[in-house]
């Protein structure tokens, strides 16, 4: 299980206290970051509600979410994957950016882990494998560890549509980059993002 820095030079933190870090991927196809642009995009979108804030980083992969919400002052990133190499390269991007002691790496499936933890969090990034269900299913659950005034954000190909409501929460608006499209949702009694 080596996680090499081959493909590292195009993934950094972008700004924050970890700013410039270069971030390792796992090895092969399974993992498909999010790129840079997108990744800009959705923390523009957020920029004023990281601070001090809960991050769940579900399907995390590289976990450059939570470590680049982490970096701009998240108060702790909880990073949720199965697969035996994200997990190591998580822990090893944790590790190079400093930012481990306000973390939290949970070896789980996602969906279970949605249905059955008593945690809540502010923010929930949610980029499953494309075109598996896998989303929806996690859309079923996501409302329930939401903090009223949380943000869910969800990356998914640009020809998938998503539920309008899930649970108390309601997509607030959703914007395209190329095949992927990215849907925010917040609680339907908060106005605006």
């Amino acid at each position: 299980m080596d996680i090499s820095d081959k493909d590292s030079e195009c993934m950094r933190v972008i700004t924050g206290i970890s700013r410039g870090r270069k971030l390792v991927t796992p090895p092969g196809d399974d993992v498909r970051p999010t790129t840079d642009s997108v990744k800009e995009s959705v923390f523009s979108i957020i920029q004023f509600s990281v601070e001090g804030r809960t991050f769940l980083d579900a399907f995390a992969g590289s976990g450059q979410m939570g470590i680049e919400a982490l970096s701009r002052g998240a108060a702790k990133a909880v990073f949720l994957d199965n697969g035996r190499q994200s997990l190591a390269a998580v822990r090893k991007n944790l590790d190079a950016t400093g930012l481990s002691d306000k973390a939290v790496v949970v070896n789980t499936d996602t969906v279970e882990y949605l249905r059955k933890t008593t945690q809540r969090f502010d923010i929930a990034f949610l980029d499953p494998p494309y075109k598996t269900g896998v989303i929806q299913r996690a859309l079923e659950y996501i409302p329930s560890v939401m903090n009223k005034g949380g943000i869910i954000i969800c990356e998914h190909p640009a020809d998938e549509e998503l539920s309008e409501d899930i649970g108390e929460f309601r997509l607030k608006k959703s914007y395209k980059y190329g095949k992927i499209k990215i849907s925010v949702y917040s609680h339907k009694e908060v106005q605006g993002i």
